[in-house]
């Protein structure tokens, strides 16, 4: 059977060669020469800008350090912190801490759409505590003694008066809450936010007995439930703000009568409380006493979401509304967007931060301790036979 064979392509002709090499050498030439008219290409031309950075750090030196106590080992720019367990206690104290069988507490936290907030108005020194307060706030229900702080900060563009005021708010809120801050990343990241975009996070590691914890009384019916106030909205639910007040044609930067001549903007700001202080102080004085069966910090998921976390499935929690007034910024958000009253308490904290739950022998003296250490507790509702629920009525 015969096959077929494929035809050889002529070869190309002398002149095709000669020319087709001539063009080439033209095109680098030209390729050479615009090239040599750009400038080189460098990491702050593609958005990232490395002496920024350099300044930032160079700023931040003196004010992180101001939250170290002697227990922070390690200099500052090293790769890693280092934190000793044992030693002075936080808050100025001259209280030795010797931790026997320690057990480590840890966790992570952001401000959520705040950031929003403080973004558009270019207001940075607040959100920093913030993100300290959702960290701590949390750490302290397990009773920990907060011990280091480290933060995230990612954004658009690293300018250094704006990022340095963003650190010095997380450093302003490591100072309150008695915690070291000695670690942290900021990056620059133009192709992740829009400009003028950023976001903060932080990541707090505290430390409790294991005593402590195998030996932590659970709530039964009967227990007091206190309430401590918060500064307002705090830093939660401000998807729901937003939109009220975008719907209601609210002006931010206008004062309003009904929030005491103050600008809403300034309002909503207001940074969250961090309770380390006085909770810490309190557990501290109380030694080994039977008086706290419970706590919560009181963030999404309003005072039901939260109370309910600190109880067994056997006892309820009512909290009494009446027990105490709001601060005005709930009110003034709940009338400007139609919000049921149920719908406000499972969002909002409505003007109560903290709750400690204690044995109602024991009421009278956690709330002096709590007065003595700056606090005004509030007795705002009792434990009631159940199934693990808070309700608000």
């Amino acid at each position: 059977m015969a096959t077929k064979t494929a035809k050889s392509k002529p070869a190309p002709k002398a002149s095709t060669k000669a020319s087709t090499k001539a063009s080439t050498k033209a095109i680098s030439k030209s390729a050479a020469k615009k090239a040599a008219a750009k400038k080189p290409l460098t990491y702050a031309a593609a958005g990232v800008d490395i002496d920024a950075g350099d300044e930032v750090v160079d700023r931040i030196v003196p004010i992180v350090k101001r939250t170290y106590s002697p227990r922070v080992l390690g200099l500052h720019g090293a790769f890693a912190g280092m934190f000793r367990l044992n030693g002075p206690a936080g808050f100025g104290s001259k209280k030795m801490r010797k931790y026997k069988d320690p057990v480590l507490v840890g966790c992570t936290d952001g401000v959520g759409t705040k950031v929003l907030l403080a973004a558009e108005f270019k207001i940075y020194d607040t959100v920093g505590i913030d993100c300290v307060a959702m960290n701590v706030n949390d750490l302290i229900v397990q009773g920990a003694e907060p011990l280091f702080f480290l933060d995230y900060l990612g954004l658009s563009k690293l300018d250094p008066t704006n990022t340095t005021a963003m650190i010095a708010g997380v450093a302003k809120g490591c100072e309150i809450a008695g915690c070291s801050l000695i670690g942290g990343e900021c990056a620059e990241m133009p192709d992740i936010y829009a400009p003028g975009d950023f976001d903060v996070a932080g990541f707090c590691v505290g430390v409790i007995e294991h005593a402590r914890v195998t030996k932590q009384p659970k709530p039964k019916v009967g227990d007091i439930v206190l309430g401590l106030a918060s500064s307002g909205v705090h830093s939660n639910g401000y998807t729901l703000v937003r939109r009220i007040i975008a719907d209601a044609g609210l002006s931010y930067t206008k004062k309003y009568a009904e929030l005491g001549g103050k600008r809403l903007i300034d309002v909503l700001l207001e940074p969250t409380r961090i309770y380390a202080r006085e909770v810490i102080g309190m557990l501290d004085a109380l030694g080994a006493k039977e008086a706290v069966s419970g706590m919560a910090h009181i963030t999404g998921g309003g005072l039901p979401g939260n109370v309910s976390r600190a109880l067994g499935s056997d006892v309820d929690a009512e909290i009494h509304a009446d027990a105490w007034i709001p601060p005005a910024i709930f009110p003034f958000l709940q009338q400007h967007g139609g919000v049921e009253t149920s719908e406000m308490f499972r969002v909002f904290n409505m003007g109560i931060g903290y709750t400690i739950i204690v044995r109602p022998k024991m009421a009278a003296t956690v709330m002096k301790i709590l007065r003595k250490l700056g606090e005004n507790p509030v007795p705002i509702g009792q434990i009631v036979k159940g199934k693990g629920d808070c309700r608000v009525v």
